[in-house]
């Protein structure tokens, strides 16, 4: 077992989803005792689908959990973005063999509840992770040789560090960078998720696609081997609410995409119940550690949907984090801040540049036009080059 400067004291980490659970299992593998403090009655998660890019499977590959996460996973055969109003292709970027061979990890997409778990199946399988539910962290206090945390019932829980991956709204967050509410986009998104069997066979479709319309955009494509069929429609909307699992307007819906393909409306048709959340991010920051107390995924970098990262970047920061502990196991404050100068420029680019990504999904009028030339003019070769910054090895 690894030894810290917090005598022998467990780190403790708030928050039992994605990014708590990767966090977990990969300093458990470095020899780190671990408690996870999840607030909900039992380790879960809501909502759809998740994109997996290879930079996932990069992180993952050090860890060996790239074939437990494959194992259920759909992997498209292309990336095609459409115009949401004439149906036409603006782009195509093929994956398989040919996108495997130059990223050198595969892409593919995964129910949230499947990578979750993924995740919680490895720390059930290892000595050195305590998982704990109904366990709400609302305060802590850093004396410099201990965190000591606090819980919503008075319960108090002593660790040699504390790791916040509370998510968009952390409290961690509040106590380290203090800067209020997230920032509301003004973007909405509803989601849900058909049985193979509900989806018309001319309407299923293998791969990943990409509606562009003129502020909306609609993605649909298949989960869990093909036995399923994630549909995301996000329109623009000042409509705001905490949390993400909302129970949605159809006719909201329909009114944002009225004149657009019949295959989409078609597919919108067929849902019963929409579950929708008003997209938010933070301004990208480059202090979220303070002593012996760090954050992690949404806690320290919360983005915008729209380069499908927010899973993804929660992974590199938890190998990372594990790699940087490991180096300095006697100086978490020190290993922290390390993980943090890895991470803030690389995590602040996904933030920004997803917003740009946002932009170029819902463009209209001359701007949509432009987008399209640009994106139709760009070869296999040259769509991988210009990703490569976010899927290539970090």
């Amino acid at each position: 077992m690894a030894k810290t400067n917090g005598r022998d004291l467990p780190i403790l980490i708030a928050g039992g989803g994605i990014g708590g659970l990767i966090t977990a299992y990969a300093l458990a593998r470095k020899g780190f005792p671990v408690r996870v403090l999840e607030q909900a009655e039992e380790f879960g998660e809501l909502g759809a689908g998740i994109q997996l890019g290879p930079n996932i499977f990069h992180a993952l590959s050090k860890v060996g959990l790239n074939d437990a996460m494959l194992a259920d996973a759909w992997r498209p055969g292309a990336l095609t973005m459409r115009c949401g109003l004439s149906g036409k292709v603006i782009t195509t970027m093929p994956l398989g063999t040919q996108a495997e061979a130059y990223f050198g990890q595969p892409y593919a997409v995964i129910h949230r509840r499947d990578i979750h778990g993924v995740y919680l199946r490895a720390c059930q399988g290892s000595d050195l992770v305590t998982l704990e539910t109904k366990r709400e962290v609302a305060d802590f206090a850093d004396d410099g040789r201990k965190v000591t945390v606090t819980l919503k019932d008075g319960e108090r829980i002593e660790g040699c560090a504390l790791i916040g991956c509370d998510g968009l709204w952390s409290k961690v967050r509040q106590k380290i960078v203090a800067d209020g509410k997230p920032r509301v986009s003004g973007h909405i998104a509803y989601r849900a998720v058909l049985m193979r069997e509900e989806v018309p066979d001319d309407l299923w479709q293998p791969d990943m696609t990409l509606y562009a319309g003129p502020r909306t955009h609609f993605v649909q494509y298949p989960l869990r081997r093909g036995e399923l069929y994630n549909l995301v429609a996000v329109f623009h909307s000042d409509h705001y609410v905490e949390g993400w699992n909302a129970v949605g307007d159809p006719q909201l819906l329909f009114d944002h995409f009225k004149g657009q393909q019949p295959q989409v409306l078609r597919l919108l048709e067929r849902i019963n119940v929409w579950r929708y959340w008003v997209l938010c991010d933070r301004e990208p920051v480059k202090d979220w550690t303070r002593g012996r107390v760090t954050l992690l995924g949404d806690a320290a970098h919360p983005m915008l949907q729209y380069l499908a990262q927010g899973a993804c970047q929660a992974t590199e920061d938890a190998i990372c984090l594990a790699e940087k502990v490991a180096e300095q196991p006697g100086d978490l404050p020190a290993a922290f801040l390390a993980y943090q100068q890895q991470r803030y420029l690389r995590t602040a680019r996904v933030q920004i540049m997803a917003r740009v990504y946002g932009e170029f999904f819902h463009a209209r009028g001359p701007t949509a036009e432009l987008r399209d030339q640009m994106l139709g003019a760009r070869t296999a070769q040259q769509a991988y080059d210009g990703i490569n910054w976010l899927y290539g090895s970090c």
